[in-house]
């Protein structure tokens, strides 16, 4: 089934050549049906999105087509609930794409099941492989949130939101399959005392003050740094990606090692270019930002319609692609009723300094 848009994307790299650094545009509008979460673009400039479930929509994944439609991704069966044979999708937020072009999807867990983290060939069309992140990597609070791929080292980095206290990390070895939490309940995961104020209200979820936990992440090009930090936070951090595969460290020594790069507002999703410089989506202000490698934060788009950036993809055309989707408008933070007002969209600019994130 395809569901229609009200923007084609036809003219993606086309238009971006024409564009000025430092503007921002549409690149497609979304109808109630199609929530954007998160974004991955891959090498060949196809792109995929998820559909954010807060909002209760019947697919999971869908692929962006260039003449303005979607379909469900990876196919029919796979962008759904599962069915009896396990084939399908419980829920993604978090995905990306490879050098190689394989998808990976990061599905929920749930009471009855645990989390997965899917790998799918994206050129041949078949399931490249599939790592269960299930007890004791992962507990009943789980919420397997984002991720960010390190071919160099083959491995996989997740923001497990989890609670408060049990917020953490979880490094996934692609080779073995094996799977370790890291940095639970530590100053650099953990959300801080701070409310999540949006168009007048305080953002509540399961009834209290919204705090949320390590959600953004993201990886250098050279796979060298891993970004992150809570959204309820007032700073990113980093940790070398050699440190957090080095499992001699103890926690504490591990805690040792992360650094705090810089200030940043209340945020969803992150990405960082060639330059160092990380960008933020500023869920609170309408806005989408830039960490500078000096640690300094500042805005470089603030509209109205820009209601609740999410995610983050760095394109092959060396332009930064934004979702937008009114996240506190969703019942679960809205009080059970759905409020969005048919602001659900893909934006894109320019990167400050050409560099894909590491694959």
């Amino acid at each position: 089934m395809r569901y229609a848009l009200k923007v084609t994307l036809a003219a993606w790299l086309a238009a971006g050549a024409a564009l000025a650094q430092g503007s921002l545009e549409t690149v497609a509008t979304f109808g109630s049906s199609t929530p954007p979460g998160n974004i991955a673009i891959g090498p060949d400039g196809r792109m995929f999105i998820s559909l954010h479930q807060f909002y209760g929509p019947e697919a999971r994944v869908v692929e962006v087509h260039e003449d303005g439609s979607t379909t469900p991704y990876p196919n029919a069966d796979w962008a759904h609930a599962p069915g009896s044979d396990g084939v399908g999708l419980n829920g993604v937020l978090g995905l990306n794409v490879d050098r190689r072009g394989v998808l990976w999807l990061l599905d929920v867990s749930g009471p009855e099941h645990a989390g997965r983290l899917i790998g799918w060939d994206t050129g041949a069309e078949r399931l490249d492989r599939v790592i269960y992140l299930a007890p004791p990597v992962i507990g009943d609070d789980a919420f397997l949130n984002d991720l960010a791929v390190d071919l160099t080292h083959d491995a996989v980095f997740i923001t497990d939101t989890a609670s408060p206290e049990t917020s953490a990390l979880i490094v996934v070895d692609l080779a073995t399959g094996q799977a370790r939490r890291v940095l639970e309940g530590s100053a650099f995961t953990r959300p801080e005392d701070i409310d999540m104020a949006i168009d007048d209200r305080i953002i509540t979820l399961g009834g209290a003050p919204a705090r949320v936990g390590v959600n953004p992440i993201t990886i250098d090009p050279a796979n060298q740094w891993l970004y992150f930090g809570p959204m309820s936070g007032t700073a990113i951090y980093r940790v070398r990606t050699t440190d957090l595969l080095d499992e001699t460290l103890s926690p504490d020594e591990l805690e040792r090692r992360v650094e705090r790069y810089g200030d940043k507002p209340i945020s969803d999703g992150s990405t960082v270019d060639g330059g160092g410089n990380v960008y933020i989506t500023a869920v609170t202000h309408d806005a989408i930002g830039v960490v500078r490698p000096g640690g300094s934060y500042e805005v470089l788009f603030q509209r109205d319609d820009l209601s609740w950036p999410d995610g983050f993809a760095y394109g092959p055309d060396d332009k930064i692609y934004v979702t937008v989707n009114e996240l506190h408008r969703s019942p679960p933070l809205n009080d059970g009723t759905d409020g969005s007002q048919g602001e659900f969209k893909i934006v894109r600019f320019d990167a400050l300094v050409p560099g894909a994130v590491g694959r």
